[in-house]
């Protein structure tokens, strides 16, 4: 995949939330801006242009002059900070931006004669805060506009991405959802616990909680929590999985890794159905 850094805008007014500190608001037990940070995982330089905070993963800190002087200039003050040739642009309230959508945007963005790609919603609209800018040409504008001004305090997104030649990426109904509002806010949380999806966040959650980078396999440790409690007894679905955990944790220390998980549920699902065989035996 293209070499990227990433921008973060984190230093909004959160006018419509009453000037609630937006990137903090937590969605699934994480914070607004954790869960973006989550969809960049592999750039190269993470720049935060907001007040400092806890992060889940190291960042650089940078603000905007002056402070609320707009996405302009924050961009401006992130790009100091920054050395690959291609710039990962994302506002700080996308709840379910993922790492699929960011890896179209830098695709679109490599291609032949662009200068960046952005996120084309659903309803029509460019979405500048979910983008790629090559940034030679992202550095230029921003002084051409910078001159041109007196500053870029105050100016709005459209003046930079009307002097680029943009590629537009459909995004999903999700991709580029923000949270702009306190029904934002709420349609968020009441999302990630429906039923498609609410395995999926909540794992998510806990790894991220505590400091994991680990496959699980979900599919793999329910069938292994049903076995255990029809075969066994009920109490020991959650007690087989801790061991299993655990077991799989030092084994690791080896370089076991998921494939540690996976041998370890195993052994206790065979284990499960071997004690669960002898109930019917005379």
């Amino acid at each position: 995949m293209t070499a990227y850094d990433a921008i973060v805008l984190a230093g909004g007014a959160a006018a419509r939330l009453g000037g609630a500190d937006k990137p903090g608001l937590r969605v699934g037990g994480r914070t607004l801006l954790d869960r973006v940070l989550t969809a960049c995982p592999d750039a190269g330089t993470t720049v935060v242009v907001g007040d400092r905070r806890p992060t889940a993963r190291p960042v650089t800190w940078a603000r905007e002059a002056p402070p609320g002087g707009g996405p302009l200039a924050a961009l401006h003050a992130g790009v100091r900070h920054t050395s690959a040739q291609s710039v990962l642009v994302l506002s700080a309230d996308l709840p379910f931006l993922g790492t699929d959508t960011v890896r179209a945007l830098l695709t679109a963005s490599a291609g032949t004669g662009a200068e960046g790609a952005l996120c084309h919603d659903e309803n029509g609209r460019d979405q500048p805060l979910v983008a790629v800018y090559r940034a030679e040409p992202l550095r230029r504008e921003l002084a051409l506009l910078a001159a041109e001004h007196g500053g870029l305090a105050g100016l709005p997104l459209r003046l930079l991405t009307g002097e680029l030649t943009l590629r537009r990426v459909p995004a999903g109904p999700l991709a580029s959802f923000d949270c702009d509002t306190w029904e934002d806010i709420a349609s968020a949380r009441a999302r990630i616990r429906e039923h498609g999806t609410v395995l999926d966040e909540w794992i998510t959650a806990v790894k991220e909680e505590l400091g994991l980078d680990l496959d699980v396999d979900t599919t793999l440790l329910l069938d292994l929590a049903r076995d255990a409690a029809h075969g066994v007894a009920r109490p020991a679905a959650p007690l087989t999985t801790f061991l299993v955990g655990y077991a799989a944790g030092r084994a690791s220390g080896a370089g076991g890794g998921p494939e540690a998980v996976a041998e370890a549920a195993r052994k206790a699902a065979a284990l499960a159905l071997r004690w669960a065989d002898e109930t019917g035996t005379p």
